[in-house]
């Protein structure tokens, strides 16, 4: 379980592809951010809950078994690309974004960016399937990252960044058409399912 909030940025520094499993070796910019990190922690690299399987060279090492390879933007990655890390939050911690299962729902595409003074405004088409999900005001992750949908309508739906958001994660680098790993609120998930089948 994670917060959407990023604990710091990482690069790819090995990229290893065989069908489609994927193994890759990342390592993070923040340097005390494995600090008592062990084999099997659970850790969101671009909002994809993965499995640390060892520690190499300042970093660390996880593989993607094909559901995950072919449900979430990894397939596009290379060696050098930077990614978004979370550790799994512990009891007790405090959550300041939303809860995020790091189960990818969608990969969905930027359609339009935008510049409002401080703020970078990023709009997504919105995938048909969660339509009834994403709600103005409510919370999506992309890329791992906990954010406020400001409007959302039936084919769209944006968020702004924040200068410290922008500052701390890879959604400043995301220009028109490019790819991304979105998952909507796991409370809205649950409700838009027993609005659809009905409560008995």
């Amino acid at each position: 379980m994670f917060s959407g909030l990023i604990g710091t940025t990482g690069k790819i520094r090995q990229l290893a592809q065989t069908g489609e499993t994927m193994c890759l070796t990342v390592v993070p910019q923040a340097s005390g951010f494995l600090k008592r990190a062990v084999v099997g922690d659970s850790i969101a690299i671009d909002g994809t809950c993965l499995t640390i399987e060892q520690f190499v060279d300042n970093g660390f090492t996880v593989t993607l078994m094909p559901q995950s390879f072919m449900k979430t933007i990894f397939k596009e990655r290379q060696v050098g690309d930077l990614v978004n890390l979370e550790r799994s939050l512990k009891l007790g911690d405090r959550l300041e974004g939303h809860i995020v299962t790091g189960h990818v729902d969608e990969v969905t595409r930027v359609i339009d960016r935008r510049l409002n003074e401080n703020a970078i405004e990023l709009v997504f088409l919105l995938p048909a399937r969660l339509r009834g999900q994403v709600v103005s005001q409510g919370s999506v992750a992309i890329n791992g990252v906990s954010l406020t949908v400001m409007q959302a309508d039936e084919t769209s739906f944006s968020v702004g960044l924040i200068p410290h958001t922008q500052a701390v994660t890879n959604l400043d680098r995301l220009q028109d058409g490019d790819l991304v790993n979105m998952e909507t609120d796991i409370l809205g998930k649950y409700v838009a399912r027993n609005m659809k089948v009905g409560l008995k």
